[in-house]
Order: structure tokens, then sequence, then C-alpha cells
């Protein structure tokens, strides 16, 4: 993977989400899930903004790269976010 340019992530947890914020040439798309861990995944925009909804991580995370415009293999995943998704 070209660090370079690759996209940046950022993850937290709220009181009520985990948020997998990923960010690349200005655009950012948010992978989301509620905190128990049980819900459906939400992809978001740079908004806020909710696009759509996936029981799979592999398809938020591609979501989530056709919206930055790079390959989902270029997502970085942050140890603690390896398990969101049903």
């Amino acid at each position: 993977m070209n660090t370079e340019n690759s996209p940046s992530v950022t993850y937290q947890e709220t009181d009520t989400e985990r948020l997998l914020t990923f960010t690349h040439d200005g655009r950012e798309a948010t992978v989301a899930q509620n905190i128990e861990g049980y819900a459906m995944l939400k992809v978001r925009d740079d908004a806020g903004d909710e696009l759509e909804r996936y029981y799979g991580f592999d398809m938020a995370l591609d979501h989530a790269a056709e919206l930055l415009g790079v390959s989902p293999h270029d997502l970085p995943v942050p140890e603690e976010a390896d398990d969101m998704g049903m």
C-alpha cells in the first residue's frame, strides 16, 4: 500500500456508537455501529448523512472506499475495529 497518499483513519467510541472514520483527498466516509456491536453498520458521507446499512463489515468498507475513490484494500482498519459487523 502506498502510504504517502493513503486514506487516514480515526476510531472512536461515543456513548451510543463505534465510529470508524476514513478521510482521503478532502473526502470523509464513516462506518458506524451501535456501541453494543450487534446492529447493522451504517455508512455516512462527509456531511454525516446516512447512505446505506450493511450487515457485513466488508460490504461497508467497500462502500466507504467507493466514496473516497480508493480500493477497499487501501483502508487502514485499526485493531479495535476488526470486530465490527455482524
